[in-house]
């Protein structure tokens, strides 16, 4: 049976190899709605991270040096990988512009855009973690119908000034 939960200290074990890629990223869905929050809020499934494209190749060798292996792959807008130990990894890259936006490829050959003020860093924990800001969490939250698990993090986000 596959791992299905992703704790806390699998999330900072992979934030620790991301680490070492020495590139921009962000964490996002659930996990970036908690550390926007200041606390875990509920188990998590995976780690969504948006991250600079020009190292995609780059962020996927690392992964799948330390066992991920690839389950879903809908490059290039995502890919979906997973590890016995760690669980799911849901990986976004992003096209980076100079003014701080960035650009996401869809799967209708088109780009959803990021404006820089989608982007942020917090302090959860003693760490800084860039992750993906309320507004674009609110954002990203619409447009399809909401499960359980998205109204709470809805929820959770409206505790946040």
């Amino acid at each position: 049976m596959k791992k299905e939960t992703v704790t806390e200290k699998d999330l900072f074990a992979i934030l620790e190899i991301l680490n070492k890629i020495d590139m921009k990223y962000w964490l996002d869905g659930g996990w970036g709605v908690d550390i926007l929050t200041g606390k875990q809020n509920r188990e998590h499934r995976d780690i969504d991270i948006d991250f600079d494209a020009n190292f995609t190749e780059k962020v996927i060798e690392t992964l799948t040096k330390i066992g991920y292996e690839v389950v879903v792959d809908w490059m290039p807008a995502r890919m979906e990988l997973w590890h016995e130990n760690y669980g799911y990894i849901d990986i976004h890259p992003l096209i980076l512009d100079e003014d701080g936006s960035a650009k996401q490829a869809d799967l209708e050959s088109g780009f959803y855009h990021f404006e820089k003020d989608y982007f942020t860093k917090v302090i959860y924990k003693n760490r800084e973690i860039a992750c993906i800001s309320k507004k674009a969490q609110e954002l990203f939250h619409t447009g399809y119908k909401l499960t359980d698990v998205d109204l709470a993090d809805l929820e959770n986000l409206k505790a946040i000034e």
